[in-house]
């Protein structure tokens, strides 16, 4: 059977968090893979990577960031439920253990996400051409549906629905990341009532969570493609984006939101997605599997006045991972 023709976007994130880091993507996008970033705007390279973004036209969007580092909205000034005693937010996972405890104040979200887009704007000249969330923040319960009411008043249309068909039996692994995987997978099966009422778009299938760090490869960023396309009949036009991490190692203390950069950043890992990502092997494959590399903005179904993607196909992505 005819593999279905596929265009595929490449995000990279965390454009903003490290100069370094910004050299690497920039790196990326000049070799014609990386096709899109995702600007933290309270990381500590943010207008530096705006310059970037600017000079090299790249299509640039929001990582919107509730979990690391300092705010940039009206909780720098004092207490919030966002933040530690010590003005930062909460982390990765102790945001969501405040949000699942009911311990988050939505309106503080709100406020905190609107400074963001503002910022970006401030920083762009422009609105982002997207919105996702820095460590998925954007689809746990509540958080969701805030997210959504912005980005509509903000008139912004298009976010990352971060579910990964078949993450959970990449044996590769750790438990710790098919845990992670696995909660990301179930929030994101929620944020799509949400999503969908206040019309956000975003690509019919999503892959990185299994190719994140040192478990990328051309075979596996592939092969989380080809799950993607199961039961999906031949010559269907589906788009597709691939979360990425490119980026030469942080050496602190240059980096990060506001604390410092975090380990991964710190790591070789983020090299070896760069050198993944820029060596020909990964584009050949993909050029020879019939997937078009694109920008977000050239994906035929954005078009003013349709409906939200997935709909025809939202149903094969909803089933459940393997566990």
């Amino acid at each position: 059977m005819a593999r279905p023709r596929v265009r595929l976007v490449v995000t990279a994130d965390d454009f903003g968090y490290c100069p370094r880091r910004d050299e690497g993507i920039v790196e990326a996008f000049l070799a014609g893979t990386v096709t899109s970033v995702s600007l933290l705007v309270n990381g500590a390279a943010a207008q530096s990577a705006a310059e970037l973004a600017r000079r090299h036209s790249i299509p640039t969007g929001l990582h919107a960031n509730l979990s690391e580092g300092r705010p940039v909205g009206p909780a720098r000034h004092g207490a919030s439920t966002l933040l530690s005693p010590e003005g930062f937010f909460l982390g990765k996972m102790g945001f969501r253990e405040a949000v699942a405890a009911g311990g988050v104040a939505l309106p503080q979200v709100r406020e905190e996400l609107e400074a963001q887009l503002n910022c970006f704007q401030e920083l762009l000249g422009r609105a982002p051409t997207h919105v996702d969330g820095h460590q998925h923040v954007h689809v746990l319960p509540g958080v969701c549906q805030v997210f959504a009411e912005a980005l509509q008043a903000y008139g912004v249309r298009f976010t990352r629905l971060p579910l990964e068909r078949g993450v959970g039996g990449c044996a590769w692994l750790e438990a710790p990341a098919r845990a992670f995987a696995f909660t990301v997978e179930r929030d994101a099966r929620a944020a799509v009532g949400p999503f969908s009422r206040h019309g956000l778009r975003w690509t019919d299938a999503f892959v990185g969570m299994s190719t994140c760090g040192r478990h990328m490869s051309a075979h596996r960023v592939s092969g989380a493609l080809a799950r993607a396309l199961e039961d999906i009949p031949a010559g269907h036009a589906l788009t597709a984006e691939l979360m990425a991490h490119p980026g030469y190692p942080s050496v602190p203390p240059a980096g990060g939101c506001g604390e410092g950069p975090d380990a991964f950043s710190c790591s070789w890992e983020r090299l070896h997605e760069l050198r993944v990502l820029t060596a020909p092997t990964l584009r050949a494959r993909l050029a020879q599997e019939g997937v078009q590399l694109c920008a977000l903005d050239d994906l035929d179904y954005k078009k003013p006045g349709e409906g939200v993607p997935c709909e025809a196909t939202l149903e094969p992505f909803l089933e459940p991972s393997p566990s």
